[in-house]
C-alpha cells in the first residue's frame, strides 16, 4: 500500500501543476494594478479547473499523510523527485515546452542527489 500512496501523491501533485498552468495560460498575465490583480485572482479561484487543482493538492496531501503513517520521511520523500520528471514530460506533451539538454541534466542531478542522500552515502 505504501507505493500506492506515494503514487497517488505524485499523480495528484502533477495533475494540479499541469491544470494550474493550463488555466492560467487561458486567463493570461496578471494585469498589474492592485484592484485588477485581486479581481483576476478571484476569477481564477472560481474557475472549476483551478478548483480541481486545489482539490488535487488536498488529495495529494491526504495520500502523503497516509505515506507518513507507513514510512520514514527520509525513505519516502525522495520518491517525490519523480514529480519533477513527470511535470517535465507532461509540460512538453501538453504545452509543447521544449525538453532541453540542460533541463535533463538538471533533473538528473536533482534525482541523483536525492537518491544518494536517501541512501546515506
Amino acid at each position: 500500500m505504501l507505493y500506492l500512496y506515494i503514487f497517488g501523491t505524485i499523480v495528484f501533485t502533477v495533475y494540479g501543476q499541469i491544470i494550474f498552468k493550463w488555466r492560467i495560460n487561458h486567463f493570461g498575465d496578471l494585469p498589474g494594478g492592485v484592484y485588477d490583480n485581486i479581481s483576476f485572482l478571484l476569477k481564477l479561484l472560481i474557475d472549476p479547473f483551478i478548483f480541481s487543482g486545489f482539490l488535487s493538492a488536498l488529495v495529494a496531501a491526504l495520500f502523503w499523510m497516509a505515506v507518513m503513517t507507513k514510512s520514514d520521511l527520509s525513505y519516502a520523500y525522495p520518491f517525490m523527485s519523480l514529480s519533477f520528471i513527470l511535470v517535465l514530460i507532461a509540460s512538453s506533451v501538453v504545452f509543447g515546452e521544449l525538453i532541453t539538454v540542460n533541463k535533463i541534466a538538471g533533473l538528473s542531478l536533482i534525482v541523483f542527489g536525492i537518491f544518494i542522500s536517501s541512501r546515506g552515502l
